[in-house]
């Protein structure tokens, strides 16, 4: 099982971006770092979800201020199979990653 960077994109502004799905039979446990690499504000949103659109109980982070070339980190999130990890921001100067473990469930 893949141990490591697990997903990362560049985020485009005001759309949500999966950068994680757990494979069938895995379960997952990852840190996920939002980097703002602007100088203005971002606001971001995170959520484990088994749906494209998260619904409103999905949500970790909703509407969270990273400053001007800040950081968030969340730490032990832990992915069910088929769960997805999904990030988004107001601004496209911020960069998601996902690093962890998965594991047989």
């Amino acid at each position: 099982m893949p141990s490591g960077r697990l997903g990362k994109a560049a985020l485009v502004g005001g759309n949500n971006t999966t950068i994680y799905t757990t494979p069938a039979g895995a379960i997952a446990s990852a840190t996920v770092s939002l980097c703002n690499r602007g100088e203005a504000d971002a606001r971001v949103r995170l959520a484990v979800s088994t749906a494209a659109v998260p619904a409103a109980d999905d949500y970790l982070e909703y509407d969270a201020i990273v400053p001007g070339n800040g950081v968030l980190e969340r730490t032990g999130v832990v992915c069910s199979e088929g769960e997805q990890i999904i990030v988004r921001s107001t601004t496209s100067n911020v960069t998601a990653r996902a690093h962890g473990f998965e594991e047989v469930a």
